[in-house]
């Protein structure tokens, strides 16, 4: 490659050419979340790329992820617009200014990529494809029960295998703090240390009965069957302690689902003090992994959709990320890509396109490669 056409190639960091086999893989897996998002009753939306930036970056998701957003001038309107750094907000400001008078709950799901300004540990391109689900207009368990159910469906529809789903509650630790009369910039300090698991902090906390429930949420991470008689036993103030009854009541209803609907080889751990990521999601919140893929499949939660006169409404979603989800996929092409000279004629292409072959053609009898499963010669189909 010359000097001029390798500086043609070269792309900004966190962007990528995605290339055979794996867009058709990515292709192929976001038909298939889709399919099985549908059968739940989710209808499609395509928001677009660019928005005026007071819309998609307003309260709620979308200022969460405005240090994350590119911004360009509009050279028609003159007015600053943003590129979408996440859907989520997107489908907020769609529920709420364009489908208002349709029926709650409220269920779209999406696929579409997101442009970031930067990449991060876990995200480390900056240009991504987000395929997920948001329920609007309804706040119960049962409710964040269906979309856990419906994101670990779409997974099984992947053959994904064995999926673990670790839950947090990011607002769990600031309403134990808030409860006890703590000022802002105390709870922000004591927060942030307790989340990086410094338990020498606790040192630092003069009310004895605030010490405890510190140290016992500390201790209360692990798998669900041990994590949640640990969140049960501490004495939770107020809105604290609803926030954990509800997480109890989320995972339980999730474990029985999932059993009913044979949804196996699914682990559920717990961990209280999470809050990274989450900075928007108000309730039970979680994250996807596999043990077989680096890095999380998706992540999603509870959160507080912007009203339109005022009024907020609340949400549950989920965003899977398609650049980690495409590394569990297994590429089936190949076997069952099949050689046909040229000679042979559109005939005989169609006729085994109609049997399920991916047909190549080419002007020999035999290919100079061998990515192919069989030949088509002489009226008959050789395995290679």
């Amino acid at each position: 490659m010359n000097e001029k056409a390798g500086e043609r190639a070269l792309l900004p960091s966190g962007f990528e050419d995605l290339l055979p086999p794996h867009a058709q893989r990515e292709y192929q897996a976001i038909g298939t979340l889709m399919s099985a998002f549908g059968r739940f009753g989710y209808e499609r939306v395509k928001p677009p790329l660019a928005e005026f930036e007071e819309s998609l970056m307003s309260t709620g998701p979308g200022a969460a992820l405005s240090q994350e957003t590119f911004r360009v001038m509009d050279p028609v309107s003159h007015r600053m617009m943003g590129l979408r750094s996440d859907i989520t907000a997107q489908i907020a400001r769609i529920a709420v200014s364009r489908l208002p008078g349709a029926s709650r709950p409220l269920r779209l799901t999406y696929a579409n990529d997101v442009i970031r300004t930067r990449a991060s540990q876990q995200r480390t391109l900056r240009q991504f494809t987000q395929v997920g689900c948001e329920m609007i207009g309804t706040d119960d368990a049962d409710s964040d029960v269906e979309i856990v159910i419906v994101a670990l469906n779409g997974l099984a529809s992947l053959a994904l295998g064995s999926v673990s789903i670790d839950f947090a509650v990011p607002r769990l630790l600031e309403a134990v703090l808030e409860s006890y009369g703590m000022d802002p910039a105390q709870r922000r300090d004591l927060c942030r240390r307790l989340q990086s698991r410094d338990e020498q902090v606790l040192e630092t906390v003069e009310d004895l009965d605030l010490r405890a429930i510190l140290q016992g949420l500390l201790h209360a991470s692990g798998a669900s069957d041990r994590a949640l008689p640990k969140l049960e036993a501490l004495d939770l103030p107020g809105a604290a302690a609803s926030l954990a009854a509800r997480l109890r009541d989320v995972v339980t209803g999730i474990e029985k689902a999932a059993q009913a609907l044979g949804l196996g080889g699914v682990s559920l751990t717990i961990d209280p003090l999470e809050s990274r990521g989450f900075e928007y999601h108000d309730g039970v919140a979680f994250t996807f992994f596999s043990k077989d893929v680096r890095g999380e499949l998706g992540r999603g939660g509870r959160y507080r959709v912007p009203g339109g006169q005022g009024a907020d409404t609340s949400a549950a979603g989920f965003t899977f990320y398609m650049d980690t989800l495409r590394q569990a996929m297994k590429d089936e092409t190949l076997t069952q890509r099949i050689y046909v000279p040229k000679a042979e004629g559109w005939s005989c292409v169609k006729m085994l396109q109609d049997a399920g072959w991916v047909v190549i053609r080419g002007a020999d009898e035999r290919p100079s490669t061998q990515d192919f499963k069989a030949i088509y010669k002489n009226g008959k189909i050789q395995e290679i």
